[in-house]
């Protein structure tokens, strides 16, 4: 008798952009071989060949990502191993006992955390802006939260959830008139939608080097603008200022101790190099097509449960979508999509239980389809094909 063959999966597609970029640009693959081939050491610490271009590596990384996103003094852009880093070091870097923060209800965990960290240890203390069950906000609700003790006002960008952008503009003008500092997680937007720091007034913008900047994960950073101070997160070596038993004050020294993620920042200078030749208005385009062309069909689908705002697929979001299929777990309907379909999700509350709780999903989440520069039409149709057939049963 023959054995019967293993019913093979289908060719797999990638709909989980916002949690890490797949697909890098070859260049940020070329770059991490030839800086570990090429160079291999530490910058800052030798003034041999091989050090001196470690040191023109990482300039050249920080002057990138000034161009990039709109900053003029790119020694206060210091480098972090990720989002949840660059938030922590500002937020416990920059809040002293009593201070108030406002934020709003659709912050992550890499927010709210070190928040209550920070009110158990420091008294700081938070307000939060609610979202309307769309996952809008009103920039206005933001001025009225501030008290005589805010020192602080954090927003998302984006919502890894609702895919919803925030009002940052207006916000950051509220904080300026204000004289309050403004906090904004780049996590979804950084290299996907386009941004000027100092033109939208933000003092402290955080942001991952592996989601949309397309570099590699173990990267990212945050930038500070020259109005707010911070205090160091970690001490140590520097390569500077040696003969002291203080830290370093000049910047990025003072926050930079030990060795860096070389390799990885040389992959994340050419994933900037990339998309300033491409341009980051170039990529919002094609994921806002991406995006249009997947909420119009499943809008259609029977059965099929959106969050946020599903017309707004051009101007009021990023390439992330949320939703449900009437009388299924998320995590099973995740599940069936890579299994039967080879589309690959995620199922959950995605680290934003505050935003679940503003959307009404909480505590069993959403299936989250996020699309990212190197997806295709057919890639968006297959994932609707998918849902169709899953929603018939």
């Amino acid at each position: 008798m023959k054995a019967q063959k293993k019913k093979s999966k289908p060719k797999a597609v990638y709909l989980d952009a916002a949690a890490t970029s797949r697909q890098k640009p070859p260049q940020v693959l070329k770059a991490l071989v030839d800086y570990a081939t090429q160079v291999g050491v530490s910058h800052g610490r030798g003034a041999y060949g091989k050090g001196l271009a470690a040191n023109g590596m990482v300039y050249g990384a920080r002057a990138a990502l000034g161009k990039l996103l709109g900053v003029t003094r790119t020694d206060r852009i210091l480098f972090t191993k990720n989002v949840t880093e660059a938030l922590n070091t500002a937020l416990k870097g920059f809040l002293k006992p009593g201070d108030h923060v406002v934020l709003s209800g659709l912050e992550h965990n890499a927010v709210i955390r070190p928040l209550n960290k920070l009110k158990q240890g420091r008294g700081v203390d938070y307000t939060v802006v609610s979202a309307n069950a769309h996952g809008r906000l009103n920039p206005y609700d933001f001025e009225k939260a501030l008290t005589p003790s805010t020192k602080l006002v954090c927003l998302t960008h984006a919502s890894n959830v609702t895919g919803g952008l925030s009002p940052i503009a207006e916000v950051g003008e509220i904080c300026a008139k204000k004289g309050v500092a403004f906090l904004v997680d780049a996590a979804q937007t950084a290299g996907a939608v386009p941004i000027h720091m100092e033109g939208l007034k933000i003092d402290f913008l955080a942001f991952t080097g592996h989601k949309g900047l397309m570099g590699p994960p173990g990267t990212g950073g945050l930038i500070v603008s020259p109005r707010v101070d911070l205090d160091s997160f970690i001490e140590g070596g520097t390569g500077s200022n040696s003969d002291q038993e203080t830290q370093p004050t000049q910047w990025p020294d003072k926050f930079e101790s030990g060795t860096q993620n070389y390799w990885g920042l040389a992959g994340l200078k050419a994933a900037v190099e990339f998309l300033l030749k491409t341009s980051v208005q170039k990529v919002r385009r094609h994921e806002e097509a991406l995006t249009a062309q997947f909420l119009k069909e499943a809008q259609k689908i029977q059965g099929l449960k959106l969050y946020g705002l599903p017309g707004d697929a051009t101007t009021a979001r990023v390439a992330v979508v949320s939703l449900n299929v009437e009388g299924r777990d998320p995590a099973e309907l995740a599940y069936e999509l890579d299994e039967r379909f080879g589309i690959m999700t995620r199922a959950g509350l995605h680290c934003a239980p505050l935003a679940h709780r503003t959307i009404g999903t909480y505590p069993t989440g959403t299936v989250r389809l996020s699309f990212g520069y190197y997806n295709s039409p057919k890639e968006i149709d297959k994932a609707l094909v998918a849902l169709k057939e899953i929603t018939k049963k």
